[in-house]
């Protein structure tokens, strides 16, 4: 039976590390369990000074560390003996022990099956190989009191994404690799540490930002019995672990003993108090500028994109009534207009009333086939077309192009293209800076979601397989609309509509002749000449579903996530555990599908890392509405509006996760559609 290796206080009654008393191992009896000479002085100080040359930051790799025999053993009893619980979030996906810092804490018939695991974990921390870390790292003591190690293992799919380890009081961090002995790792299969270099950039007001470039310099592939380590450096010790890839065959997943990348990870910390070496506060100051706290909100100057904010100012024409949403018709220009880049289902006032309310329930909604066919072909023959191309080899050579890259790499990272970037001759150019920033756009959005727009920002972007990602940021502030626009044009996501554009011209020339000559007509679908709901699901159901078909485990998913309330939980872990999912919307990649959503103050949002099996690239545009305040409505208005079933502006609830949200199903464009 596994052993379960839980925290203290997690730890079944009987005798634990509350009765037993911690072994100090002799430094005769730690060195042993070493390979033989590694303390020697002169093996010393060839890794002392391959330390100090070490770029792009200084760090260390040594081969064969520990005894054979006894890493084997180790190898052995993890095996046999050690559970393991997946865990995923915006920044990893890995199978991971409990706390292995902790072994004393087992029972005693627990802790019999480790004897090897525990001999280990008493020699790393050790006074003598403590010291041997100290001396090639010129860090200062490390603390002997405070052990901090886990087993990680990762198979085809995993990976752990760029940060620079600077929590608490991390000084020193490690990775011993126990891949399968017998048969060598191969640097193709992935897996490797990849260090990123830093630049240090000054703001305007003189503060000084180290920013990590967007892609790794050093690539160190793991081996057996390899311990790689570097000094914890706030915003400089960047690093990510690649991904562990796909074999082609489950033959040939067999040949390589099933790309198992087992490691033991860790970290050397800060003496503590009584400790020698303990100095009051140096913790806080590691914490100032930790690649964390740059997540959260620090020195953002050196990110890219910048936002390009434009503040519109809204005209009569513009401006929404309350309770009045779905009345007011497009001009014949207007309507003109939006032909030639709109489907013309949603142009009719029936649809967007029908769009209004259920946005004003749901706060999101999701729209398949939103843009004209004849458009969207463009846009589809231009991404394939770059999809065809071999792609850069590196940022410097993307940035050489209309395509920039994102960065840094702990934040996000994606190919771009704002308003302006665009040649004119490119479908991008009309998407961008013709339709979405237009008036008649800005007055479509604001009958769809009563809601009334005073800036918007606009991105387009490509997600690269086996590349790119964003992590889980928050929003502070008021409530504002944040629209997607698929254009991803394969299939494998686990969104397969079947939706086909090239076939629907003749059907939307005759419906854009009812739209320009009623100016209003009944609520259309898609194509279908009905505007559906689908049954709703639960949206952990929704979530679910999607992450247990086979297709989800490229990535690439989009997510709206409830943020930490009690600030003590990672609020980015969403799938380990299945009792337990805090997703408050889910939508992975898809082709010519528009999703509108009301984000609230608090709530995360992420691109899931898209890995090197997808079947292409995600390309979508993403565009934040900041909307006015509409404020409290007069008691009067709002026993009027219930009396008349309108749902006006100030009956649309953000999507702050605050009540128990189901996931909309939008307008499905065939009867037995699954859009959602």
């Amino acid at each position: 039976m596994p052993v379960s290796t839980k925290r203290k206080a997690e730890a079944p009654a009987g005798e634990t590390s509350a009765k037993r008393v911690k072994k100090v191992v002799s430094p005769e009896t730690a060195k042993q369990r070493f390979r033989k000479g590694l303390f020697d002085s002169a093996v010393l100080d060839s890794y002392t000074k391959e330390y100090a040359e070490s770029e792009p930051y200084k760090h260390a790799v040594i081969h064969g560390l520990v005894d054979d025999t006894l890493l084997r053993s180790v190898r052995d009893e993890i095996r046999e003996n050690v559970s393991f619980t997946p865990k995923e979030t915006d920044i990893y996906k890995i199978h991971q022990s409990g706390d292995l810092a902790n072994l004393d804490g087992l029972e005693d018939e627990a802790l019999a099956k480790l004897p090897s695991m525990l001999s280990l974990r008493d020699a790393l921390y050790s006074e003598s190989f403590r010291n041997y870390v100290s001396h090639i790292t010129g860090c200062g003591p490390l603390s002997g009191r405070k052990t901090d190690m886990a087993i990680n293992v990762y198979t085809p799919g995993c990976y752990l994404l760029c940060h620079d380890d600077v929590i608490g009081s991390r000084k020193v961090s490690y990775i011993l690799y126990l891949t399968d002995p017998d048969i060598p790792w191969q640097g193709e299969w992935g897996g490797a540490l990849r260090l990123f270099p830093v630049a240090e950039k000054t703001g305007a007001d003189g503060e000084v930002a180290k920013t990590p470039g967007p892609d790794p310099v050093k690539v160190i592939p793991p081996a057996w019995n390899q311990l790689s380590f570097f000094a914890v450096q706030p915003g400089e010790s960047f690093h990510d672990v690649e991904e562990v890839y796909h074999a082609a065959t489950p033959e040939e997943l067999e040949r390589n003993g099933g790309r198992v990348r087992m490691a033991i990870s860790g970290w050397f910390h800060i003496p503590q108090p009584g400790e020698d070496g303990f100095v009051q506060g140096a913790e806080e100051a590691q914490l100032k500028n930790s690649g964390l706290m740059q997540l959260q909100g620090n020195p953002d100057q050196h990110d890219r994109p910048l936002q390009k904010t434009v503040t519109v100012a809204a005209t009569a024409d513009e401006e929404i009534k309350e309770g009045d949403e779905a009345s007011q018709e497009f001009s014949e220009a207007d309507l003109e207009f939006l032909l030639k880049y709109l489907a013309p289902s949603y142009l009719t006032p029936n649809t967007l009333a029908g769009i209004a309310e259920h946005f004003d329930e749901n706060s999101s909604i999701t729209l398949p086939s939103i843009l004209k066919a004849s458009f969207a072909e463009r846009l589809r023959k231009d991404i394939e077309q770059r999809e065809k191309e071999a792609a850069a080899s590196s940022s410097q050579q993307v940035d050489k192009v209309d395509w920039q890259v994102a960065r840094p790499p702990h934040k996000h990272r994606f190919l771009y293209l704002q308003q302006g970037d665009a040649p004119k001759d490119s479908p991008w150019y009309e998407l961008l800076d013709v339709l979405l920033p237009s008036t008649q756009f800005r007055t479509w959005l604001q009958m769809a979601t009563s809601t009334t727009v005073s800036s918007f920002d606009l991105t387009a972007r490509r997600f690269r397989h086996g590349k790119d990602y964003t992590l889980a940021t928050g929003h502070e502030g008021e409530a504002r609309l944040e629209l997607n626009l698929g254009l991803t044009p394969t299939q494998g996501w686990g969104d397969n509509d079947g939706e086909d554009d090239d076939d629907g011209d003749e059907e939307e020339e005759e419906e854009e002749e009812e739209v320009k000559g009623k100016g209003k007509g009944k609520a259309n679908g898609a194509k279908n000449g009905k505007a559906e709901k689908n049954g709703k699901k639960d949206n952990n159901d929704k979530a679910a579903a999607a992450e247990d078909d086979e297709d989800a485990e490229v990535g690439g998913h989009e997510v709206y996530m409830a943020g930490d309330d009690d600030g003590n939980d990672d609020a980015a872990i969403y799938r380990s555990s299945n009792d337990d999912d805090n997703i408050l919307f889910f939508q992975a990649a898809a082709w010519n599908k528009m999703t509108i959503v009301l984000r609230d103050s608090g709530t995360l949002r992420f691109v899931k890392y898209i890995n090197r099996k997808a079947p292409g690239d995600r390309w979508d545009v993403s565009a934040m509405f900041e909307i006015e305040d509409e404020g409290d409505d007069d008691d009067d208005d709002d026993d009027e509006e219930q009396q008349n079933g309108a749902a006006g502006p100030s009956s649309t609830a953000p999507l702050d996760g605050s009540s128990s949200e189901e996931e909309f199903n939008g307008f499905s464009s065939s009867e037995d559609s699954d859009s959602d």
